[in-house]
């Protein structure tokens, strides 16, 4: 079974051509093409919580050092936490990864 990524989890539509792209604009994890598959996702769509500019609960959410605490709380994160176990990313080095490609 795929993995699912946040906008699908979540049912945001803010993915390319989803049904709030137009109004809202393209989620910045969505255009993350950096970090493309990581932990088996499309573009940050399964390491969401380290791109900045992200919605959550209807609201902008900032950087990573001032978002994480709230990611943490999420189901979404909860959901590849539990997945990825051992495998899982630290949010600095996705970081490091978007801001190197």
């Amino acid at each position: 079974m795929a993995k699912q990524n946040c906008w699908e989890f979540m049912g945001c539509g803010r993915e390319f051509n989803g049904e709030k792209s137009h109004e809202l604009g393209v989620c910045p994890a969505y255009r993350a093409y950096q970090v493309n598959k990581v932990h088996g996702g499309k573009q940050a769509g399964r390491c969401c919580w380290a791109v900045t500019g992200t919605i959550c609960g209807g609201k902008v959410q900032g950087m990573y050092a001032l978002k994480f605490s709230n990611c943490q709380k999420c189901d979404f994160y909860k959901l590849v936490y539990k997945e990825e176990g051992e495998k899982i990313i630290s949010p600095h080095k996705i970081i490091h990864l978007m801001n190197t490609k």
